[in-house]
C-alpha cells in the first residue's frame, strides 16, 4: 500500500508541522533525494524554526540509509546552500526552511549537483514517488558531519563588489528574526556601514510576526526605523533571506520591480550585451531599461526554477523576479537577498545618488500597483471570465504566466497562486499614476463581482 506524501509543492516540500511533514515524512524524502540523485554526499543547513533540527536528523537518517554522507553547515539561509552545493562539490543540497509561512510549518528546498534547482516537473516528482513507496527506520541515530562554510560564504559575496568603492553609510537592516541577522554581523566588520540592526536575532518563534516584507502590513517597522535614526536606506528579508526588500532615506518602500532594471543597469554597464531575465507580472520598465544598455529583456515563467531554467539557456547574466528574489549567474544561477544590497551600496558609492534619485524618474515613468492578492473560490475559472470580459477592449493577450492584458497605454498581470486559492494582481502604466489606480480598482471590483 503506498503511504503518499502530501506536502510536495510545485517548486519545494511545505507542510504543517506533525500533520503534514513529520519525522517519517523527512525520513522516507531523505530516501527519495539519496536515491533520484544516486547520492554519494548531501550538503543540509536549516532556519530557525522549533522543528528544524528533528527534520535535520531524520531527513539524514533517511539519507544514511542509502549510503549517503551528510554534511550540515547548520543554521544558515537558502543562498548558503546553494554555494555549500558548489563549494563542497555536494551531489546534492537540502535547505529545511518554511521562509515566511507560519512557524508551525516547515519545508524543504532541494536542489541537484551545481545548485540545479528541481521542481515537479524536474525531478521532485521522482523524490515523490520513491518517497511515498519507502519505509521509514527512525531507531537509528543520525551520521552528520558539521562543517562551518559562513567565512567562505562572505568571501563569495564580496566578489561582486569593490569593498573599497562603498562609502560610508547609515542603513537599518531588518532581519526578521530569521536567519539573515549572523550573515549581516559578519559584512558589517568588512564594509565601512553603520547599521541599526531590527530584530537581527534568530528566533524560531518569531515574536515579532513572521518575516515576510512583501506583505504591507510588515513594512512599517523598518520604514519608521529609517525615518527615525535618519538612515541613508533600508533593507528587510524574509525568514530564510532568499528575498530582499528596500527602503529609501524616506521610509518609502520601493518596490523589487525598480531595483530589476536598477541591477540590469549597472550589470550591463559592466558587461554589454547580456541576456537579462524577467518575469512576466511587470515588464515595461524593465524591458526599457534592459536595452537602453543594450542587453537582451529575456521573459521567463515566474518561479525559481522557470527563471534558473530561462537563465541558463541563454546564459543570462542577471535574473529578476517583482517578488524579491534576485539570480546571478556567477551564483551558480541562483537567486541571493546578499548581493542586492553590496550592489545597490556600491552603485549608491559611485553614482553619488541616493536610491531615492536613482530609481524617481523610472516610478513615476512606470507607476505600479504592487501585487494585490484576492481570495477567489475557482480561481482558473476567475481568469477565465476576466479575459472574457475585457476581449471587447481588444488587447495583446499573454498567457505565458496567468493573463497579461496590454492596452497601450495601461497593462495587467493576474495569476493563480501555486498553493492557494488565491489570484494575484499586477497593474502598470505609462506615466499615469491615476490611470493605474483607476484601473486597479476597476479590475478589483470585477475580481470581487465574478469571484
Amino acid at each position: 500500500m503506498i503511504n503518499e506524501i502530501s506536502c510536495f509543492k510545485a517548486y519545494d516540500v511545505r507542510g504543517r508541522i506533525p500533520s503534514e511533514l513529520n519525522d517519517d515524512v523527512a525520513f522516507r524524502i531523505g530516501v527519495g533525494i539519496a536515491s533520484y540523485f544516486s547520492a554519494e554526499s548531501v550538503v543540509v543547513g536549516y532556519d530557525v524554526r522549533p522543528s528544524s533540527i528533528d527534520i535535520l536528523n531524520a531527513l539524514t537518517k533517511g539519507m544514511n540509509s542509502q549510503g549517503v554522507k551528510v554534511l550540515s553547515i547548520g543554521l544558515c539561509g537558502t543562498e548558503e546552500i546553494y554555494f555549500a552545493t558548489n563549494h563542497l562539490s555536494t551531489d546534492a543540497g537540502v535547505m529545511i526552511t518554511a521562509s515566511h509561512n507560519p512557524a508551525d510549518y516547515n519545508g524543504l528546498k532541494i536542489v541537484g549537483k551545481g545548485a540545479k534547482p528541481v521542481s515537479l516537473e524536474s525531478g521532485l516528482g521522482d523524490i515523490k514517488k520513491i518517497a511515498d513507496t519507502a519505509t521509514s527506520e527512525l531507531d537509528i541515530e543520525p551520521d552528520i558531519e558539521t562543517i562551518n562554510l559562513k567565512h567562505e560564504y562572505i568571501e563569495k559575496l564580496l566578489e561582486f563588489i569593490q569593498p573599497n568603492m562603498i562609502k560610508p553609510m547609515h542603513i537599518v537592516m531588518n532581519a526578521g528574526n530569521g536567519c539573515a541577522g549572523p550573515i549581516v554581523d559578519m559584512l558589517e566588520e568588512k564594509l565601512p556601514i553603520t547599521i541599526r540592526k531590527i530584530q537581527n536575532e534568530p528566533d524560531g518563534s518569531f515574536p515579532n510576526g513572521i518575516p515576510n516584507p512583501l506583505l504591507p502590513e510588515n513594512r512599517d517597522i523598518t520604514s519608521k526605523a529609517v525615518i527615525e535614526h535618519s538612515a541613508d536606506l533600508g533593507i528587510a528579508w524574509d525568514g530564510d533571506f532568499d528575498r530582499c526588500f528596500f527602503f529609501d532615506s524616506n521610509g518609502d518602500f520601493i518596490e523589487n520591480y525598480y531595483l530589476i532594471g536598477l541591477l540590469s543597469e549597472q550589470l550591463l554597464k559592466q558587461s554589454p550585451g547580456e541576456s537579462i531575465v524577467h518575469d512576466p507580472r511587470l515588464v515595461w520598465n524593465t524591458i526599457e531599461e534592459v536595452s537602453r544598455f543594450d542587453g537582451v529583456p529575456t521573459i521567463s515563467k515566474s518561479g525559481h526554477s522557470f527563471i534558473k531554467e530561462v537563465m541558463r539557456d541563454n546564459d543570462s547574466i542577471y535574473g529578476g523576479e517583482m517578488s524579491g528574489h534576485h539570480y546571478f549567474r556567477d551564483f551558480y544561477y541562483s537567486d541571493s537577498g546578499m548581493i542586492p544590497w553590496l550592489l545597490l551600496l556600491e552603485n549608491v558609492s559611485t553614482s553619488g545618488s541616493s536610491l531615492t534619485e536613482l530609481v524617481k524618474d523610472r516610478i513615476n515613468k512606470f507607476p505600479v500597483s504592487g501585487e494585490i492578492n484576492r481570495t477567489v473560490s475557482n480561481p482558473e475559472e476567475l481568469l477565465e471570465s476576466v479575459k472574457d470580459h475585457y476581449l471587447a477592449h481588444d488587447p495583446n493577450i499573454e498567457n505565458l504566466d496567468g493573463y497579461s492584458f496590454d492596452f497601450g497605454d495601461w497593462r495587467f498581470n493576474l495569476r493563480m497562486s501555486n498553493t492557494e486559492p488565491l489570484v494575484r494582481l499586477n497593474v502598470e502604466s505609462r506615466e499615469d499614476v491615476e490611470l493605474m489606480k483607476s484601473k486597479t480598482e476597476e479590475i478589483l471590483s470585477l475580481i470581487q463581482a465574478l469571484g
